[in-house]
């Protein structure tokens, strides 16, 4: 199933506009969702909003409003938010070209994949982005998204562009809040330099597929083996290493210490806890495990056993 525009408008470069689609860059994956039951009848509750006074208040019935002090608000209908007229609700204006390094990483907030919007738009999208490519600059602009005025970042990508939203001034908070009562500390050249070869013996390639959420994998074992009705078995945890009071020793042991990146790709020929020769690593992440089926009962049974 295709997905749905989040916004559509124009995008334009002085005279020149066309019209384009903006589509989320990212999402949540197979994330594990809850829902809230009661625990006595397992049916699920709904939220409602309340009157102190007149009690349940159905949704039609509410009204943005805004605190001006203490229980006074000032009104205001969505009518009247619709009749601001503001250029940017329906197009994106580059206002400006800046070289990538002048963007904190602290603004960079939402990437949108940014497409052309029917045939008549392919020519001066691909105009603008021809333009664009090699120039290692970044166009910025504004756009109106959820009723608020955000500067945006604009960047070729392949044969489209990529739109990140920026975090506005006051968004970001002021690094030497944090960082001024840091105290400055003398340490030895030598304990840098052993540093600095365990993070050689470290370096590596970024691939995502290593990157899994752990946490969000161990929940739907959970969820499965409870689904099939299966003895839960709790996981062995990994012996906890004692505390090491001397910064030296433990920069020296941990570089002789394996490489946790070889320790969890080097499995071929090992045994694993239960005695089973373990499975050859393909260096590709493991399937995300089924909603359900027969599969799933069949891996949470297995799982439950071992």
């Amino acid at each position: 199933m295709a997905s749905r525009p989040v916004w559509e408008g124009h995008l334009r470069l002085s005279l020149v506009a066309c019209p384009v689609r903006l589509f989320k860059a990212t999402g949540e994956g197979d994330a594990v969702h809850f829902h809230l039951l009661h625990r006595q009848t397992l049916n699920r509750v709904k939220q409602q909003y309340r009157d102190p006074e007149d009690g349940v208040v159905e949704r039609r019935d509410m009204v943005k409003g805004y605190e001006i002090e203490r229980d006074r608000y000032v009104v205001v209908e969505d009518d009247e938010l619709k009749r601001l007229k503001v250029e940017s609700t329906k197009v994106i204006d580059i206002e400006r070209f800046v070289d990538r390094g002048e963007i904190d990483r602290l603004y960079w907030e939402e990437p949108y994949y940014l497409v052309p919007s029917g045939k008549p738009a392919q020519e001066p999208f691909a105009v603008i982005r021809e333009a664009m490519t090699g120039e290692d600059k970044v166009a910025l602009g504004r756009l109106v998204m959820s009723q608020r005025e955000r500067v945006v970042a604009i960047e070729t990508r392949g044969r489209g562009m990529l739109l990140t939203r920026l975090r506005s001034h006051d968004e970001v908070r002021d690094e030497d809040e944090f960082f001024d009562a840091i105290p400055d500390v003398t340490i030895s050249p030598k304990m840098v330099e052993i540093a600095k070869q365990i993070m050689a013996q470290q370096h590596g390639s970024f691939d995502s597929a290593e990157f899994r959420d752990r946490y969000e994998e161990a929940v739907r074992e959970l969820i499965e083996a409870k689904a099939d009705g299966a003895k839960l078995v709790t996981r062995p945890q990994e012996p906890e290493e004692s505390n090491v009071v001397d910064l030296m020793e433990a920069l020296r042991r941990s570089l002789k210490a394996p490489n946790p990146q070889a320790r969890e790709h080097e499995t071929t020929g090992r045994e694993t806890r239960d005695g089973k020769p373990a499975a050859k690593q393909t260096g590709k992440a493991p399937p995300a495990p089924r909603r359900g089926g027969k599969d799933a009962s069949r891996t949470a049974r297995r799982r439950a056993a071992g």
